[in-house]
This record gives structure tokens, sequence and C-alpha cells, in this order.
């Protein structure tokens, strides 16, 4: 692995255009600038990834890795709001790239128009300082778990189907969970979005919330919902939240902080 880059300090045009965050209490000038030399992967450009992209981006996030090795689709427009009509057949990545690089310029996009394997996957996320998981199916989400448990890095997931929506954060400490543990509890749905359907703004909301858990945990501002798994019911627009325990048991995490 190559050196880190020298770290970035806001300029004067900077500081005018991310005002609003610095203005907060907690965030200030000090962590708009951690923001701007965080390096976040997301995985998966698809409704959730189109969402959270936009926001990170607009919110000054110094470098984004886009990873995804699909095209998009007429029935991606729905739902994938980072897409124009003349983007079908473009590579998601690609057409992300170009929107989001237009929409702060100071950003350092970086494509990955690919399915990485393990391997490829694991170096990826060591270069990365947070991972956000935007696919689509158990397995992948769970793999990429795995990954970031092994690695120590934090890791945002979230999922929508149908009006439903789930969203997961982990932070490596040895007291809280991982991915793994939660999904112990059910099987596989073989259900895509095709089938059973998706409710366009659910996977906004879910892509957005992806979105804020990052940028707190990445400038150490609020409080991360860790230790917790969220669910969105789009009909009574309600979340529910259950707190869950490390698994001693947990094939991923049980032993992760003793290796």
């Amino acid at each position: 692995m190559s050196q880190n880059p020298p770290l970035r300090t806001l300029t004067a045009a900077q500081a005018m255009r991310y005002n609003r965050h610095i203005s907060l209490p907690g965030m200030d000038l000090d962590g708009q600038e951690r923001l701007l030399n965080a390096r976040v992967l997301m995985i998966g450009v698809g409704g959730l990834g189109n969402a959270a992209a936009q926001y990170l981006v607009a919110a000054g996030l110094g470098s984004l890795t886009l990873c995804d090795d699909d095209r998009v689709e007429m029935t991606n427009l729905q739902r994938q709001v980072l897409f124009a009509e003349q983007d079908v057949g473009q590579g998601k990545c690609q057409a992300a790239q170009a929107r989001l690089q237009a929409m702060n310029s100071d950003a350092q996009i970086t494509i990955l128009p690919a399915r990485l394997d393990e391997a490829r996957l694991a170096e990826q996320i060591q270069g990365h300082d947070l991972v956000l998981d935007c696919t689509d199916n158990l397995a992948s989400r769970n793999l990429i778990n795995r990954l970031c448990v092994k690695q120590l890095k934090p890791l945002v997931s979230g999922a929508a189907i149908r009006l439903e929506g789930q969203l997961f954060c982990y932070l490596p400490a040895n007291n809280l969970p991982c991915y793994q543990c939660f999904s112990r509890l059910f099987s596989e749905q073989q259900l895509s979005c095709s089938e059973a359907g998706i409710l366009a703004p659910v996977v906004g909301l879910i892509g957005i919330m992806q979105a804020l858990e990052a940028i707190k945990i990445l400038t150490g501002i609020g409080k991360p919902v860790t230790g917790q798994i969220q669910l969105f019911d789009a009909q009574t627009s309600q979340w529910q939240c259950y707190q869950l325990k490390p698994d001693p048991h947990c094939p991923v995490c049980a032993s992760a902080y003793s290796d």
C-alpha cells in the first residue's frame, strides 16, 4: 500500500461553502476537515448508493470510491435518482461519477466498475476509512461485514425492499455486535426489487440515513446508532430500534479482538 497523502486543509472558498456545517456545535472547522480527508468505499451504486453518495459528496467528503459492475436500466430510474434517461445502458459507476463530480469538483471520485472477489475487496477496504454497504443481498452484506470486522473498519449497512428498510452500523469495539450477530437470526430472502417491488422514497431514506451515520462517524459529531438494528416501516412511517448484544459464538466477531 502507498503512503497516505498529506492532510488537506480547508480553503477559504471551502470554508464558505460548508459554513452551515462549520457553525454546528461539535463540527467546527476540525470536523469539516476530518470529512475532507476521509476516504469512503461505497459498494453498490443502486438506490441506496445513489442517495448516500449525493449527500456525502455535497457535504464535503474528500474521497469516495464507487464499486459496482451494473449498467443503468430504465427500471432503475424510478428510484436511482443520480441517473437520467440518457444514462440507460451506461455503467452505473461512470454515470454516477459524472453527476457527482459536477456536484462537487473538489471531491475525488474513483470508480471500480467490477464485481470484486474477496481478495480485491479486502484490499480496497484496507485503503479506506469507512465502508458503506449498499448491496442488495445477504451474502454480500455478510462478506463485507466479515472483512470490515477483520480489518477493524467502520461499516454502515443498509437494505430496503417493498415498504421496509433497515440500517445497521458497526464500529470496531469488543463490546459491540457486528452485522453477522443480527443476520444469523434470519435466512436470505430470495426476492429482488423486480420481484417484490420497492417504494422509491424508502430506498432513498435509508441511503440518506447511511450518509448521515457515515458523516457522524467520520467527523465525531453526534452519536452513531451502534449496537442496534433500526427498521423502518413506510406503511406507518415509523422506526423501530432493537438493541443487539454481541453473539459470544459469532464466527465473525467473537474472536476478532483476541487474534
